[in-house]
């Protein structure tokens, strides 16, 4: 007996998805709810459980095609032994209890199929392979215990710095393939199908450059005061909150209070109207393995530092072990970007259609400037906004950074409401 696997309901207004990756493969045994097959869709990647336990049938359609919600991709056979099958299974186990204590040593054997049959997905398999690490003997800190290129990564480090006495046994397994490198002088090339997800984020930020009318506005902040603040308060805060004090929580009330401000970078245009929020959604652009995607911060008016924090550590956690779901991604009035993680200097950031402002943050350096007559250094930060001119005039996006400017470098004005 098998039972169908179907295309989950994926989210509004998400009708179709491709196939990214088949995580288990024909033969295979399958717990129930275990993801089987992962699905990218135009914002996320989306796990398929499997309805039932058993062992893991044909698959009905392959990597990189598209299918429907609904749509049959795959079936579950019943591992329960059928009665054709029994004198099957008594052969082959037959020839091993007659091999008595001599064929022991041969059962250490199946530890290669149990550790190739682990759920990996290709980015964190080609890192295994490249570092030769045993994946069963790391410990994921991914969904459900599964493993991610940063634990690969970990183990990788830890093994180059450890003396290798533990890693010696799966090192020569890597060997081989590095061994018949393409030959000194040779050129090649690779083509590679974009992923939905990237296809999205494409389509959407060319949209974004033809349908709005975009510019961008910069400012400098001295970082003085908030660098303070969290040196002072830092360990305290975590104490408390069990999370750190980051930048982001200190700009995300700065964009608030000006957004509050200057309402028409939160609002943005449908059709001939202007839509306005009396509220302030924070999309925060986070990387995730397959792309940069912007979960949402609802209600970030009305939240604290700390749970603002804890809120983008749980985005970013999730983006990395492709938990997110549609829900997280829905909505926005505003955008966050912090380009500084990756050593960015100054940038001038996309907007998120259909909004209309987005703020890039960029990376710390000392730098001289005036203060009161005297050449001093302080770490400075530039920071840009992005806007659509149809709306937001050149003025409202001047104030608007200036106000995040004044807010960064007088946190006081965060807790007076100035």
């Amino acid at each position: 007996m098998s039972s169908e696997v179907k295309v989950p309901t994926l989210g509004e207004s998400v009708s179709e998805a491709t196939i990214g990756e088949w995580l288990k493969q024909p033969g295979e045994p399958v717990k129930l709810d275990e993801p089987i097959a992962s699905l990218e869709t135009d914002k996320v990647s989306v796990e398929v459980p499997s309805p039932v336990a058993g062992v893991m049938g044909a698959h009905q359609v392959n990597v990189g095609d598209t299918v429907e919600v609904g749509a049959v991709i795959a079936v579950i056979e019943d591992d329960t032994p059928a009665a054709g099958n029994e004198p099957v299974a008594e052969r082959t186990e037959a020839p091993v209890p007659p091999a008595s204590d001599t064929l022991a040593p041969p059962v250490a054997a199946p530890s290669e199929p149990d550790v190739s049959a682990q759920t990996l997905s290709p980015a964190v398999r080609r890192a295994v392979l490249e570092h030769g690490i045993d994946p069963s003997a790391v410990q994921g800190t991914g969904k459900d215990g599964r493993l991610t290129k940063e634990d690969v990564l970990a183990a990788a480090k830890a093994k180059d710095s450890g003396g290798g006495k533990t890693v010696s046994a799966p090192a020569p397994v890597s060997a081989p393939a590095p061994a018949p490198a393409a030959p000194t002088g040779e050129r090649r090339e690779e083509r590679v199908k974009m992923t939905r997800l990237r296809q999205t984020i494409a389509r959407r930020l060319k949209s974004a450059q033809q349908d709005a009318a975009l510019l961008t506005t910069f400012n400098d902040v001295d970082m003085s005061a908030v660098i303070e603040a969290r040196d002072k308060y830092k360990d305290l805060f975590a104490k408390k909150h069990g999370i750190k004090l980051g930048f982001m929580s200190f700009f995300a009330k700065a964009s608030c209070l000006a957004l509050r401000d200057v309402p028409s970078a939160n609002a943005y245009i449908e059709g001939e109207e202007i839509v306005y929020h009396d509220y302030v959604d924070i999309s925060v652009a986070v990387s995730a393995p397959n792309g940069l995607v912007v979960p949402v911060v609802r209600n970030a008016h009305a939240k604290s530092f700390a749970q603002i924090e804890l809120d983008i550590a749980d985005f970013g956690k999730r983006a990395r072990d492709g938990s997110l779901t549609m829900d997280d991604m829905k909505g926005g009035t505003f955008t966050i970007s912090n380009g500084g993680v990756f050593g960015s200097l100054m940038s001038t950031p996309i907007i998120n259609p259909p909004q209309s402002a987005v703020l890039g943050l960029h990376r710390i350096e000392d730098r001289v400037i005036v203060v009161d007559g005297q050449m001093v250094i302080r770490p400075m930060m530039y920071i840009a906004l992005s806007y659509d001119h149809r709306l937001i005039d050149g003025r409202e996006a001047v104030t608007t950074l200036k106000i995040i400017k004044e807010a960064i470098e007088d946190p006081t004005r965060l807790l007076i409401d100035l």
